[in-house]
């Protein structure tokens, strides 16, 4: 049988002076019979009372709460007159817990002529005595935080409830497990089992509650006889950005089995956000002791094994910047509706993502597809430049222009007969920038798209979009390109776009410094990351003049702001039949993306205005 064959080691020959049968038939009935959970097949190879033996067998499985017990026979020896063998022991504590392994001894003699285990409670571990029973002691380590920058936590306090047993005082525990499954649609078998293997006169919590649902099952766990409940402050509830940091629950019967197996009580789980992408680096380890228990007194007596699990949990250091964010969302507080996201334009670090109601922070302003318009146009500047195109050249403004059978219109067009190339891209002329689709070279734009980081392959533990642009076939599609209208974008790969041109460099972004990777496993294979990219020093310079010409003269005015020098370019764009109104650009080394709905296609600028003057402010 399989069983028999995981005790099959090389033993040494026996003397032959000693008798017959030989000793290795009920080492081996023994040993299996106890790994196969077949106690009474163990129980009969002892010189104990066969029921008193099968039963301290099968408590020992439930004192421990063993998954299983492996064992292999290192070797039959005689010691005098006695005779002993010596075995390996394998116990698998299941729940996450590392294998507890230690070497034991069986001793041997003759009864009538039979091999038998001469038994007492030493046959179990060597510690074990008289009078005592095995406990397994659990000491979780609560949630680790993710923190901001100057890692300052990015949670505030939530009051988990915790519903426990101290197990010497019930009086029916199947009753109160029984009751509890019925009320939490936990498993009756686990919540048993934790409390069967738990040190006797300490609590044990079974089952954590958060707010809402305390509230609502309340009355009904009231009514189950030796529950006991306390409060528990956690660091749970998010900070802002609340949709980035993540929300985190306690443990529920459904997440229990989304994780793959059973989770201490007091475990907590990450629903969305960072705290779900790093739950398994933000979970905290459960220090597991296996301890020997009088019987009568029903204390601790002897420590036989401690651990942790070999993983550490360690907090989440993100790039986030709370000044920044606080500027974020207070620019948004004053009625608009979209998304702010703002990086270090020198790094590409995330200092600041922010949205209201009707937009969400991962889903939307990393990861939404929206029309660049034409601020696009600050990619195209490159390609505009490789063509020898003159800034100062003239260029008309007209309200509707037709290029490669597609007609752009441009609301509003600037005053003036004659606004030059500058003059347009400051206030963001569709029809203008259109006209240069034959100037252009296709392959000249895709490069500079490239370079910016549309359509990067870098990645984020979220969701995120890093852009993409449609086939340049035809004049028709360049200068939808160059106006943004078959380019999609993320409000965090244009705040990377001015990123590159405030730094002259393009960063990929960076949301996590440490760890580098969700994924705990050793064997995880870690993706490539992206090399930032130096821009051309004349396009750099021709950018910073143009996005400085906006703001002082152009369509950004309004994102004019106290500080070092303002710059940026608006837009207007639409989705789903939602106008929306873009700024992208920077002060300082702060660049932002703002991406608001309206039909002033300056709006965008104004909360951008509104965002440098906090950060100013201090607010």
């Amino acid at each position: 049988m399989a069983a028999a064959l995981a005790l099959a080691v090389t033993v040494p020959m026996l003397s032959a002076c000693f008798a017959e049968p030989s000793p290795h038939e009920a080492v081996r009935d023994f040993l299996v019979g106890w790994q196969t959970g077949d106690y009474a097949t163990a129980a009969r190879r002892t010189d104990g009372d066969e029921q008193q033996v099968r039963r301290a067998l099968e408590d020992a499985k439930i004192q421990l709460d063993a998954a299983s017990f492996r064992f292999a026979l290192k070797g039959v020896r005689s010691v005098g007159e006695r005779v002993e063998a010596d075995f390996a022991a394998e116990v698998d504590l299941g729940e996450n817990n590392p294998l507890w392994e230690y070497d034991g001894k069986l001793p041997l003699h003759l009864v009538n002529g039979s091999w038998k285990v001469r038994w007492s409670p030493s046959v179990l571990h060597p510690q074990l005595r008289d009078g005592q029973r095995f406990a397994v002691k659990i000491d979780p380590e609560g949630r680790l935080p993710i923190v901001d920058r100057a890692r300052d936590p990015l949670q505030e306090l939530a009051d988990l409830h915790v519903a426990s047993v101290i197990p010497a005082k019930l009086k029916d525990p199947v009753a109160v497990c029984e009751q509890l499954a019925k009320v939490t649609g936990f498993p009756k078998d686990r919540l048993l089992s934790r409390i069967l293997s738990a040190s006797p006169k300490f609590a044990v919590p079974l089952v954590t509650f958060g707010r809402a649902r305390f509230a609502r099952l309340r009355q009904q766990l009231e009514a189950i006889e030796g529950i006991q409940f306390s409060i528990r402050p956690e660091a749970v509830a998010p900070a802002s950005p609340t949709q980035i940091v993540g929300t985190v629950t306690a443990v529920t019967p459904e997440t229990e089995q989304q994780l793959g197996g059973p989770q201490r009580a007091g475990n907590t789980v990450g629903r969305d956000g960072l705290q779900k992408a790093y739950q398994e680096h933000l979970t905290g380890t459960t220090e597991t002791s296996v301890i020997t228990v009088d019987l009568k007194t029903l204390d601790e007596v002897e420590e036989l094994a401690k651990w942790r699990p070999g993983r550490t949990a360690a907090p989440v250091h993100t790039t986030l910047d709370r000044h920044t964010q606080q500027a974020a969302d207070a620019a948004l507080a004053g009625g608009a509706r979209g998304m702010i996201v703002a990086v270090q334009g020198s790094t590409g670090e995330v200092w600041a993502v922010s949205a209201t109601k009707e937009y969400h922070q991962e889903k939307d302003a990393l990861a939404g597809k929206f029309p660049a318009g034409t601020t696009f146009s600050i990619v195209a500047v490159e390609g505009l430049l490789k063509a020898q195109v003159d800034l100062g050249q003239k260029l008309a403004c007209p309200p509707d222009r037709t290029v490669g059978g597609v007609r752009f219109h441009q609301a509003g067009a600037p005053a003036g007969s004659q606004p030059t190339l500058q003059g347009s891209f400051a206030n963001a002329c569709v029809t203008a920038l259109a006209s240069l689709a034959r100037r252009i070279d296709p392959a000249a734009l895709r490069d500079s798209a490239a370079a910016f980081g549309i359509g990067s392959s870098w990645t984020l533990p979220l969701k995120s979009f890093s852009g993409s642009m449609d086939p340049l076939k035809n004049d028709a599609a360049t200068a939808r390109a160059i106006a943004g209208q078959n380019v999609m974008v993320s409000p965090l790969s244009m705040a990377l776009v001015a990123g590159a041109a405030a730094s002259g460099t393009w960063h990929p972004p960076l949301l996590v410094l440490e760890p580098k990777s969700p994924d705990l496993s050793a064997e995880a294979e870690q993706a490539k990351p992206v090399s930032p990219v130096k821009l051309d020093d004349r396009t750099v310079d021709t950018l910073r003049t143009l996005m400085r010409a906006a703001v002082t003269s152009g369509s950004a005015r309004t994102a004019t702001a106290p500080g070092d020098p303002v710059h940026g370019v608006t837009a207007a764009a639409s989705r789903g039949g939602k106008p929306l109104a873009w700024f992208v650009g920077w002060q300082g080394d702060i660049a932002v993306a703002v991406l608001v709905e309206s039909t002033d296609s300056t709006a965008g600028a104004t909360v951008a205005g509104q965002f440098f003057r906090n950060l100013r402010q201090g607010m």
